[in-house]
Order: C-alpha cells, then sequence, then structure tokens
C-alpha cells in the first residue's frame, strides 16, 4: 500500500464500446479508490487519431454513467498530454537513459533477415548506440536527419511485487531497447502512459493481465525519470463459458447491449465485481455499498473469471426482485412508453396503483424487458391467450364457460375488492361446485392474463381491479362460447385477443 493518497485510474481507448472486461477494470479500480476515500480518474487515451472517435468516447461515458461508476477528475484527453510526452522523452535522451536511432524500418528488417535462423529472435541491436557517437548523432538530428528516440534498457533484472500475482521478475536481456518517441516527435503508448501516470500521481495501476508484459518498461521508465514507481495490480482475464477469451461469438461483449436487454445497473456491477474477485464467504447478492466496503486487491484471484450469462441473468432477478417499486419506476416507465403501453402522466397520476403493479411482476420477471412484458396485461384494454394456456386450462370450451359464469357472477357481488375476499369468494364457489380450486384459478388465470403461469391470482385480481376483471371474464366467456359452438378458430392456429 502507497503512504500517498490513493489516486488511481480508467483508461480507455476510445477505438471501442465499452466492454465487459473494460468495465470490470473501470469497476475495481473505482470500488479500490471507493473504499480507501481516494480518487478515481477517467482518462482517455486517444492518441491513435485514426481508430478513435468522438461517438467511442460517448459510449464509453454513457456506459460509465449507466453503471454509476462516476469519476472524481476527468474526462482527461491522452492527446492534450503529447508535448509533455514528448518532453519526458527528451529528458531521458538528455540525461543518457536513452539515444537516437537514426535506422529505418528497411535497415532493422534486413539484418533482422541476416539474424534468421539463429539460436534467438532478433531484437533490436544497438547499431546507432554502439555505432553512432552522441555527437554524431547531434549532427545528423540538426542536419534534420529523421530519427526516433530508444530507452537504453539497463543490465540485470526488473522486478515488482504485483498486488494479484506476487513477485514477478523480468530479466533486461530479454527486453530489447524500445522505441519511446517515433520520428514524427509522438510518444508510443508505454511513454505516454507513464508520462500521464507520473503527472496525474497515480498510486495504483490496476488493469488486465494482458499489460504485464508492459509494465517492465515502465518500471524502467519511472526509475530513469526520477518519477515514484506505483503498485500494480494486474487483473486475470474473462473468458466465455467455452474457456476462451471472452469475444462477440459468445453473445453481447458491450456494456450498452445488457442495458437494452433490461439488465439493472446494479445488478451489472454486483455481477462484474465477481468476475475475478471473491468476497472471501459464499455470498453473492451485493448491493454497491456493500462492494465498497468489502472490496480489496488481495480479494482479486489469479485464475481466469468465466461469464456465465445464465448467473447474470439470476443476479439480475435477484435485483429485481428485491428493488423497491420507486427505486424501479423511471427504468420501467422508460420501457412502458416506448413500447406504447402507456404515457408518463397516466402513470404518474395513478403512481400506488402502477408501483403495486411493479411489484406483483418484479419477482417473476429476470430483467426488465420482461418485466414491461408481464406488466402488459394490466395495462392494455385487450389480452392476448397463449395457445399452450388455451390448450390446457380451456380444453373443454362449455364446462370452462360454465365455471368463469359463476365466477364472475360471484365477483361482481363482491363489495370490498382485496386479495383475501376474492379467495374467499373463489374457494366458496370452488366448494359449492364441487371441483378443486385449481379447476377455476387456472381458467381464471387464462382469462385475465393470457397465460399459464402469472403471480398469485389473488394478487392478480386485486391490482387488475374490480372493472377490468370483470371485462376480462365477460369477453374470455364469448370466446368460450364461440369455441363451445365450434365456430372459432382452433387453440393451435395462433393466439386470440379479447378486451
Amino acid at each position: 500500500m502507497s503512504d500517498r493518497p490513493i489516486r488511481v485510474r480508467f483508461a480507455p481507448s476510445p477505438t471501442g464500446y465499452l466492454h465487459v472486461g473494460g468495465a470490470r477494470t473501470a469497476l475495481f479500480n473505482w470500488l479500490f479508490a471507493r473504499h480507501h476515500g481516494g480518487t478515481f480518474i477517467l482518462r482517455i487515451e486517444d492518441t491513435d487519431r485514426a481508430r478513435s472517435s468522438d461517438a467511442m468516447v460517448q459510449a464509453i461515458i454513457d456506459g460509465l454513467e449507466w453503471l454509476g461508476l462516476l469519476w472524481d477528475e476527468g474526462p482527461f484527453h491522452q492527446a492534450d498530454g503529447i508535448e509533455r510526452h514528448r518532453r519526458d522523452a527528451l529528458e531521458l535522451l538528455r540525461t543518457g537513459h536513452a539515444y537516437r536511432c537514426f535506422c529505418t524500418p528497411e535497415q532493422i528488417e534486413a539484418r533482422k533477415g541476416e539474424a534468421a535462423g539463429g539460436e534467438e529472435a532478433f531484437g533490436y541491436d544497438r547499431h546507432c548506440l554502439l555505432r553512432v557517437s552522441r555527437e554524431e548523432a547531434e549532427r545528423r538530428a540538426a542536419a534534420g536527419q529523421p530519427y526516433a528516440v530508444r530507452f537504453r534498457v539497463p543490465e540485470g533484472t526488473t522486478s515488482w511485487d504485483d498486488a494479484v500475482h506476487g513477485r514477478i521478475e523480468f530479466a533486461n536481456r530479454d527486453i530489447e531497447d524500445f522505441i519511446i518517441l517515433r520520428s514524427d516527435g509522438t510518444a508510443v503508448y508505454n511513454m505516454a502512459v507513464v508520462s500521464d501516470d507520473a503527472e496525474m500521481g497515480i498510486t495504483h495501476v490496476i488493469r488486465g493481465d494482458d499489460h504485464i508484459s508492459n509494465t517492465p518498461k515502465q518500471i524502467l521508465l519511472y526509475q530513469a525519470l526520477g518519477r515514484p514507481t506505483p503498485v500494480f495490480a494486474h487483473v486475470p482475464m474473462i473468458l466465455g463459458p467455452d474457456g476462451k477469451r471472452l469475444s462477440k461469438r459468445h453473445g453481447a461483449t458491450a456494456i450498452g447491449e445488457y442495458r437494452e436487454q433490461g439488465i439493472l445497473p446494479s445488478a451489472m456491477v454486483n455481477f462484474l465485481a465477481l468476475l475475478g474477485w471473491s468476497p472471501g464467504t459464499d455470498e453473492e447478492l451485493f448491493e454497491i455499498s456493500q462492494l465498497i466496503e468489502r472490496f480489496s486487491l488481495e480479494g482479486i484471484n489469479k485464475k481466469s473469471a468465466v461469464f456465465d450469462p445464465q448467473k447474470l441473468e439470476w443476479l439480475n432477478g435477484q435485483h429485481l426482485s428485491r428493488m423497491p417499486a420507486e427505486r424501479l419506476e423511471p427504468l420501467v416507465t422508460e420501457r412502458l412508453v416506448a413500447a406504447g403501453l402507456a404515457s408518463a402522466s397516466e402513470l404518474e397520476s395513478r403512481r400506488a396503483w402502477y408501483h403495486s403493479v411493479i411489484d406483483l411482476v418484479k419477482v417473476r420477471a429476470r430483467n426488465l424487458n420482461a418485466l414491461v412484458e408481464q406488466a402488459r396485461p394490466y395495462l392494455e384494454e385487450t389480452v392476448t391467450y397463449e395457445p399452450g394456456a388455451i390448450q390446457k386450462h380451456w380444453a373443454d370450451p362449455a364446462e370452462t364457460r360454465a365455471r368463469l359464469l359463476a365466477l364472475r357472477d360471484r365477483f361482481s357481488a363482491v363489495e370490498e375488492w382485496d386479495a383475501a375476499r376474492l379467495e374467499t369468494t373463489l374457494r366458496g364457489l370452488a366448494d359449492e361446485l364441487g371441483v378443486g380450486a385449481g379447476k377455476l384459478i387456472h381458467p381464471l388465470r387464462v382469462a385475465l392474463v393470457g397465460t399459464a403461469v402469472s403471480p398469485g391470482i389473488f394478487d392478480v385480481l386485486a391490482v387488475m381491479g374490480r372493472e377490468r376483471t370483470l371485462r376480462r371474464l365477460d369477453a374470455a366467456i364469448t370466446v368460450l362460447e364461440d369455441r363451445a359452438a365450434g365456430t372459432a378458430a382452433p387453440p393451435g392456429a395462433g393466439p386470440g385477443r379479447a378486451p
């Protein structure tokens, strides 16, 4: 742990959308900062102008905001630091930690060809360090000859205590003198990152373990610049269910796609946190405040995490069922309005009833889109009958019609419309008819919501209300009468619709 105030950063490249791996990296940085009362910085690494776009920057920002991972400083743009990157590289040149390289790509390729077949893989052979004096290099540079700047890798080893993997060590002889400044005066990735992180006072670098090979180069640059070296924590990669690196072939990988699928941000955060981090217990359901309290770098696993879509769906269902209607309301309203099921003003005018609908259907829904579909029968004037539900519970149209007609008469006489009284009424009728209550409940469910499954039928009745319930029963009785007379389409021909 650094003695300095905690400062971490998330530094995505805006060459694509915010994906699962990047979102998890952002989350771990954010949780670490929040746990320690530190600072979370957003830096857009946009020096690759050809592949970067404003649309991708906005998509990254939108994704972070949706997840609730709000930054304390930024967003900064790496491109704004180009002159500082160059100054830091030239400082290394001035102090002898770097040298000018006048070798062209063609010359290097030719020497690489000459070395082909040797026992060791070709690395830059230090031609300009060994054969071009400093004075000659300065004369050639002053004459306008193009050159790159290479870092002079010292002898020995470079090691660090990784907060996830423990001690990691690289032999410096395996690191070639790498370019830090291109011939056009722009810094390469490692130089730009070190310059930015040093300027921002970053104390901990939490990133994917695909960056491990960059770390010894960056540590050497910190040391040569005389800047404090941050603590490094390399997070294992995310795999698909088939054990291969997560990619589009496994389904959605962009965070925005999960938002469209109706995943809650709190569930996504919960899921991402468990991709490679363990709370040390068997607990799986966490609110964000609990994650902040429990998170530590020590809890990050060394092994790769497996992305399980079914686990995400289950977690989302758990978050949905536990979330109060007040918090779900804006998320559900957005989708109900988009589906044309209601206007925002209509829902606001019946807010208490609207909340009762949300609370009723949220328990069975696994995502917001499913919740909207399950809320549809309570909002639409017509109901669609599923063919399977008709075949199963309206198999005998005449008998079912008679039972629903009797039930309709009893319900119309109920003075106080609540679940308890409605249950008493239905069960009393079932006793009189000499049938189990299910013989009334299942056909009634189809009449009300059009499906074979729903929340508890008496809660459905209470939320649906007297007038709509009676209208649905009247419509079902009419449809059953037609079926009994043989004038209706067969159940397998398609869903029926009734008021």
